[in-house]
């Protein structure tokens, strides 16, 4: 007769009330637990096909009393068609210089990392992480994680995303940027990047965290299309109706995103 160990058993937390970061007036909690052990990497797949993002080793989810206001989305890699604006977007960034490598976090990083901290969210609570702060949030991870970095052509650091590798897709941990570059849109080509490279890995889906409508710095998520929401448990497409007009015709979105995604230049792995 063998003997099988008992399963140890797995634990969620719920944490204090806060503040919202995103809604003002609001109250914000979440449900946290612990990614370790050999089987981190499978929970962590779980858990983000059911609406959580990880941080460090923890994946967190909001349980807001009374709000519901932060949804989880994702783009469809394959099917993603760019509007206009984000054509345009790749093609001003055809000389970005793509690098995806491991998780090392950098002095050059985190001095761009505090100078978009000042400008995007100069009372937040990231504004006032250090070095050795900055280094955790992006080396103390239990799972395949990449840092992708983006650099002009004389070799400047543009912005970098901070991304996790899951079965079904990459997920968009943190980006940063250098906000003075406003006309390129670093923040948004990075997003054009990752669905270029779920595709390039035959992966399906781009997670961008949550969608917040009614804050302005979350609603742009809204703007990749095709995107799925999270809804009672269930993927399902977001409202074609909050989005502007597509071409009906299948060709004519062919190519418009063969066109888009191949101005992304490819990686280049360290």
């Amino acid at each position: 007769m063998s003997y099988k160990p008992a399963r140890r058993p797995h634990f969620f937390y719920t944490t204090a009330p806060l503040p919202c970061p995103y809604v003002p007036g609001r109250t914000e909690r979440k449900v946290v637990t612990e990614l370790a052990g050999v089987l981190a990497e499978s929970l962590h797949d779980r858990l983000s096909r059911g609406g959580f993002r990880r941080s460090h080793n923890i994946a967190y989810a909001p349980v807001c009393p009374s709000c519901s206001a932060c949804v989880p989305i994702r783009i469809r890699a394959h099917d993603f068609c760019p509007n206009r604006t984000q054509r345009r977007i790749a093609r001003l960034n055809a000389d970005i210089q793509v690098q995806e490598m491991p998780p090392r976090a950098t002095a050059e990083q985190f001095a761009l990392f505090q100078t978009y901290q000042q400008a995007r969210h100069g009372e937040g609570d990231m504004a006032t992480m250090s070095f050795y702060d900055y280094r955790a949030m992006v080396e103390d991870t239990p799972i395949e994680t990449s840092l992708v970095e983006f650099r002009l052509p004389d070799g400047t650091l543009a912005g970098a995303c901070l991304t996790d590798r899951l079965s079904d897709g990459l997920s968009a941990v943190y980006s940063f940027f250098d906000t003075s570059l406003q006309a390129r849109s670093i923040g948004t080509y990075a997003v054009l990047w990752l669905v270029a490279r779920a595709v390039e890995l035959d992966l399906p889906n781009v997670y961008l965290g949550y969608w917040v409508e009614e804050s302005r710095k979350m609603a742009y998520k809204a703007k990749f299309r095709p995107a799925e929401i999270l809804r009672g448990g269930q993927w399902v497409e977001l409202n074609a109706a909050a989005s502007p007009a597509r071409t009906p015709l299948k060709t004519k979105h062919m190519v418009e995103r063969e066109a888009a995604l191949s101005i992304i230049q490819p990686m280049e792995t360290e």
